[in-house]
């Protein structure tokens, strides 16, 4: 291993490049579907023996000279262009649905938002240059550059905390009960820390303390907090089961319409049959008795459904006496500047006469796939956004806390709303009367049968632990689940399947100390691991 870390220190130019770049690709199989997280115990230090050789020397001061800050920034973003082009090549499935249309745009959004993204890692390195010091002061000082680095991915630019690296600590249920204390950038800071961690025992000359303790305490260190966090997580599940609210029986449809159908007029009414047809879910007789809330999935209905009185009707033939039905659909409203028809994503609560009682407006929207950034500029030299529709979608700017009868109020999510950890929280701490649940109505058909959904699947779970809320998820295609505050998953349909899901709804705990304290356990974790940087550089 000696040997390994001086030959990869002593890499330069496009050999330490490339040597990043598949450190970075190999590192996702430490995310969903594959959870392989020791892969990173591997990865994180090739990219600390990397950093290693972009420093010309030791140093105890802050200056740095500016041609080892540019070669830390290459080596930098060259792991994260390999991290997120293995991660997020699934988002190219998305242009071929219309590949007529927008396949010439594969390329360039496969290898563009990976490379954009990467700019954080170039970011991180070069910063963790100036905190570069033999023994684990570096592994520290990467931590400190990565773990602010990823908290800005979050928020920079609408924010896009995707895959960040805490996900590799949370591949198995009692792994991730951690997040209820320090929620996911929480652990991107551990994470980074543990596996970068065998990096302290090998390093080029000058990189390296002698003394054991400092070579092996660290390691031994990092392995005791990774079994610690993985019992007090198997602790915590067999302390607690799952508790159900009384008088709740959900019906969840996933009618798994192929995103090329979903828009096309002459498609309309085989789809809206299609949904009623899973929503009685094999009942001989036509009849959903004994469901209590009916959920359809994120824009399940391809047309404004409050101007279709023929679709209300057939909603409320269906559905039973004091029941309640709650989909995703397109909501239009005119206003504004020359009595513009806007279109908001929206998740409509309507009684079993199909009278609107509550709606939600999308808040968090998809650049370029419900929107484009300078929409009217772009739209006018022929560009559009995924989704194709003129103008793009309008944010909506109220609060997601949603009240439905017979039933606890409810967080409203719509598709990757979920990934967002601090957004959730907010809303919780906000209102007066506590959420019980969280539903998050999505879309995954998008993405076939890549891995993309599968991740989108395990970041909600992990909100899941974080809030301490159940989770009710309701995918035209992707993953359909009920989760509970725990994490553990209820029930599932498996994905393609044309059909419904059955199930009570879970309670919610009281609360969890990332709710009760949110965003500042990171800062005093981050805040923390600088004072242990400093007590180790010297």
């Amino acid at each position: 291993m000696q040997r390994l870390a001086l030959s990869l220190s002593a890499l330069t130019g496009w050999r330490r490049m490339a040597v990043a770049f598949l450190a970075g690709a190999a590192s996702v199989l430490a995310m969903a579907p594959y959870n392989l997280w020791p892969v990173m115990l591997a990865t994180f230090p090739v990219l600390v023996w990397l950093l290693d050789g972009c420093f010309s020397s030791p140093r105890k001061n802050w200056q740095v000279p500016r041609h080892d800050l540019v070669s830390a920034a290459q080596t930098g973003w060259s792991f994260g262009f390999g991290y997120f082009l293995a991660g997020l090549h699934w988002v190219g499935y998305a242009f071929l649905v219309e590949a007529d249309i927008f396949a010439w745009l594969l390329p360039i959004a496969v290898t563009l938002m990976p490379a954009g993204l990467a700019l954080f890692y170039a970011a991180a390195s070069a910063l963790a240059g100036f905190l570069w010091r033999p023994g684990p002061a570096r592994l520290i000082g990467l931590a400190i550059a990565l773990g602010a680095t990823e908290w800005l991915r979050g928020h920079v630019l609408t924010g896009f905390p995707w895959n960040v690296p805490g996900y590799a600590l949370t591949g198995s249920e009692a792994m991730m009960q951690s997040a209820s204390l320090i929620g996911v950038n929480g652990l991107t800071l551990v994470a980074v820390l543990i596996f970068s961690s065998p990096a302290v025992v090998w390093a080029r000359e000058g990189m390296c303390r002698a003394s054991g303790y400092q070579r092996f305490g660290m390691p031994l260190l990092m392995a005791l907090v990774l079994a610690s966090g993985a019992l007090w997580g198997q602790w915590r599940l067999q302390s607690n089961d799952i508790q159900y609210v009384d008088g709740v029986q959900l019906r969840l449809v996933q009618p798994s319409i192929p995103q090329r159908d979903k828009w096309k007029p002459e498609k309309r009414a085989e789809i809206f049959q299609r949904l009623l047809t899973a929503s009685h879910n094999g009942s001989a007789d036509g009849k959903i008795d004994g469901v209590t809330h009916l959920i359809w999935p994120e824009s399940a209905i391809p047309f404004l459904l409050e101007e279709t009185p023929e679709a209300l009707n057939a909603i409320s033939a269906m559905m039973p006496a004091g029941s309640v039905f709650i989909t995703g659909a397109a909501r239009g409203e005119r206003g504004g500047k020359g009595d513009k028809l806007k279109i908001y994503n929206s998740l409509f609560v309507m009684d079993n006469n199909a009278r609107l009682l509550s709606s939600y407006d999308k808040v968090h929207l998809v650049p370029f796939g419900e929107y484009l950034p300078f929409q009217e500029s772009l739209e006018s030299i022929g560009l559009e956004q995924l989704v194709r529709l003129r103008g793009g979608f309008a944010a909506g700017n109220g609060s997601r806390l949603t009240v439905a009868p017979n039933i606890p109020p409810f967080i409203s999510l719509i598709c990757y709303e979920i990934i967002f950890p601090g957004d959730i929280r907010e809303q919780v701490m906000e209102q007066e009367t506590a959420p019980g649940w969280m539903l998050n109505v999505t879309n995954d058909a998008w993405f076939g049968k890549s891995a993309g959904p599968e991740q989108h699947f395990h970041h909600a779970r992990l909100r899941a632990v974080e809030e301490g809320l159940p989770l009710v998820r309701v995918a035209n295609n992707g993953i359909t689940s009920v989760v509970g505050p725990y994490g553990r998953i209820v029930s599932r349909l498996p994905r393609d399947a044309e059909t419904a899901l059955d199930s009570r709804l879970p309670t919610a705990l009281k609360s969890t100390i990332f709710v009760k304290w949110g965003e500042f356990v990171f800062g005093l974790l981050w805040l923390m691991t600088i004072s242990a940087w400093h007590l180790f550089k010297k």
